[in-house]
């Protein structure tokens, strides 16, 4: 029995430090994991241009002087700003146009005789602002 306890100790010393040289050889065996890959930074987008239009009115008399007003986000100052009526399911381009100052704002004074519900927009820059309605009577 003593002899079996002995052998049982002596096995289980051996076994220890064999897994233990084993483990050191592993860990001096495995390749060092790569350097991590920087990873890309996307870049803002940039901002789109963006006109806005609104009229003083949402009503007025025929041949009635009313102001059209708005702002050009990423539009350069002194970019040209012209209003746009739709007649007959296209967009006509009137002869009322100006520059944007120095904020990219504008304040057009507009007279229409066109009598009814007239769709208005405001082009420049490129692009054109959302459609706004006054109504002639």
């Amino acid at each position: 029995m003593e002899r079996f306890k002995l052998a049982s100790i002596t096995a289980g010393a051996t076994a220890a430090v064999l897994a233990g040289s084993v483990g050191v050889a592993m860990a001096v065996a495995a390749p060092a994991p790569p350097a991590p890959m920087p990873v890309p930074v996307p870049e803002p987008p940039m901002a789109r241009p963006v006109l806005t239009a609104r009229a003083t009115v949402t009503s007025v008399g025929a041949w009635e002087q009313f102001r059209v007003y708005g702002v050009g986000w990423q539009l350069a100052p002194g970019t040209k700003v012209t209003l746009q009526q739709r007649q007959g399911g296209r967009w006509v381009t009137l002869p009322a146009s100006m520059n944007t100052n120095q904020g990219s704002t504008y304040k057009m004074r507009v007279l229409l005789g066109l009598k009814g519900l007239n769709e208005l927009r405001m082009i420049g820059g490129g692009i054109a602002s959302d459609r706004f309605t006054v109504t002639v009577h």
